[in-house]
């Protein structure tokens, strides 16, 4: 335990499972299931995104690629499309490649613990953890940015989570919360106590004016107590934000396909397809040199904010016959094969309003 931290309560976690069975979230889509497939794929896509956009892209993801083997077996242009405008697309091709060795690796069976579960790509610890007690009734902690929240301010923890030993602590404090029991009991218990952390986190716990009034556990939080719930928890580590200017050629035939070219594998965008992309606009004009396009045209400069980096994009438009060819990872697509692709949010608003 962290020097100053408080102890939690005993019934801790017959609180947490007791107010979540009353007060709790029950109607979301992925609830009320043992399949890991679906619980899998929430897990992901509600990471640094807002239940209510997965709310939207959830069941149409399933209603493609309803199963493992499904996704495991779709082109990699497929699951990027359907993805498209979740963004952190490394979630997407990691889901991917996940899929494709839970098939090789575990005869398409998921495995049952938290430790193998975070051996697949792009499963970390607290996501294992939450399948396996989802799914499994393992006896695993969670610990999500929500989750983060609720225990430090229990706890009054505070320790600077951006030193791994402060993070490791409280991986250990969390181990100790979760509710003891046989099998049985484990199986019944370790869902609901899991959801309800997630769910008091998200609507009571929240970072701005948490309402504490309602908490399960608000009459034994230390941070309340102290009056200054919103100091926890504690992070100095900043991430530093940066700016670019992209310029973006949008070639335009006389049928209206437009010419794409994937992404590098690293980077913003990775391995989405994209109109080209210069960094500047003499860059540009050379490449219209090379492959003379007709009318020429200026579209609205429009900033595009990513978590790390703020870009300025310069659309321009060139109308003309297909003077470049297809070459690797380069294509015309007409607008009826711009859902079906992987395209960054900015692109595919930018052509649907052309």
């Amino acid at each position: 335990m962290e020097q100053g931290a408080t102890r939690p309560p005993q019934d801790f976690a017959r609180r947490i499972t007791g107010w979540q069975a009353t007060h709790g979230r029950h109607g979301l889509p992925w609830q009320g299931t043992r399949d890991p497939y679906r619980v899998w794929l929430s897990e992901i896509m509600l990471q640094q995104t807002q239940v209510a956009t997965v709310l939207d892209y959830f069941p149409r993801f399933l209603a493609r690629l309803p199963d493992v083997r499904a996704l495991a077996e779709a082109p990699a242009d497929v699951v990027l499309g359907l993805w498209s405008g979740l963004g952190y697309y490394s979630r997407a091709r990691n889901l991917h490649k996940a899929a494709q060795q839970v098939m090789a690796r575990f005869g398409g069976e998921f495995p049952r613990s938290a430790e193998e579960l975070a051996t697949l790509p792009g499963i970390g610890r607290s996501t294992a953890a939450a399948i396996a007690s989802f799914c499994f009734g393992e006896r695993a902690a969670i610990l999500d940015a929500n989750v983060k929240r609720v225990l430090t301010r229990v706890l009054a923890y505070g320790a600077d989570l951006a030193r791994p030993a402060a993070e490791r602590a409280l991986w250990t404090t969390a181990t100790e919360l979760l509710p003891f029991g046989d099998a049985e009991t484990l199986s019944r218990e370790m869902p609901r106590y899991t959801q309800g952390l997630m769910d008091l986190g998200a609507t009571v716990c929240v970072p701005r004016n948490p309402l504490c009034l309602l908490c399960p556990v608000g009459d034994v939080c230390a941070a309340r107590a102290e009056g200054k719930p919103e100091a926890y928890p504690v992070k100095t580590k900043t991430l530093k934000r940066s700016s670019e200017s992209w310029w973006l050629l949008l070639r335009r035939d006389p049928e209206g396909r437009v010419l794409l070219q994937r992404r590098p594998e690293r980077g913003i965008w990775a391995g989405l397809y994209c109109v080209p992309v210069f960094a500047d606009r003499a860059a540009l004009d050379l490449e219209l040199a090379a492959h003379p396009a007709g009318a020429v045209r200026d579209l609205p400069v429009f900033l595009h904010v990513l978590t790390h980096k703020d870009l300025h994009l310069h659309p321009v438009l060139a109308e003309a016959a297909p003077t470049v060819s297809e070459e690797d990872g380069t294509r015309w697509a007409l607008p009826a094969e711009w859902a079906e692709l992987g395209l960054p949010t900015p692109v595919r608003r930018l052509l649907g309003e052309l």
